[in-house]
């Protein structure tokens, strides 16, 4: 059986309301092994989705933090407190909120990025200047991985 992961790029629109229709690859894994909802929060940039469980997983994590280090507490404001379950219609949509899309930066053309737990949601011009630097920094970021014994 294939491990859960959500791997992969396309490029989706999101409606006037701010809706996006995820594709059919990712809600088949959230179908088969997990909750079919997500939770969404920002991230360097862009958002990021979690299944439900995942999301439980990070926020377990996050009860360890001090309520008091700086740099904890913005770690809360910046990740957790921006994060907001969405449960899909019936058209297989997740409605993105005003909050989210404006502070993400998305306008109606998005690359939804798969990254094994979840995967993330771009503003296309955001993405390709995102990932020129990831272009550019490629050497340095391989080294860096394989230091990690990759």
């Amino acid at each position: 059986m294939r491990k859960p992961y959500f791997r992969g790029r396309s490029i989706h629109r999101l409606d006037a309301k701010g809706r996006l229709r995820i594709p059919s690859k990712y809600r088949e894994v959230l179908q088969n092994h997990y909750t079919d909802a997500l939770v969404i929060t920002l991230l360097e940039g862009c958002l990021v989705a979690y299944p439900p469980e995942v999301w439980e997983k990070i926020e377990d994590k996050t009860e360890s933090l001090s309520d008091v280090d700086p740099k904890h507490r913005a770690f809360m404001r910046l990740f957790i407190s921006a994060a907001e379950e969405c449960e899909f219609d019936n058209k297989g949509r997740i409605l993105l909120s005003p909050f989210q899309r404006s502070k993400a930066g998305l306008n109606s053309e998005v690359l939804l990025v798969g990254v094994l737990k979840g995967f993330e949601i771009w503003d296309t011009a955001a993405w390709e200047s995102h990932d020129e630097w990831n272009r550019s920094h490629y050497k340095e970021i391989m080294e860096g991985i394989a230091s990690e014994g990759f």
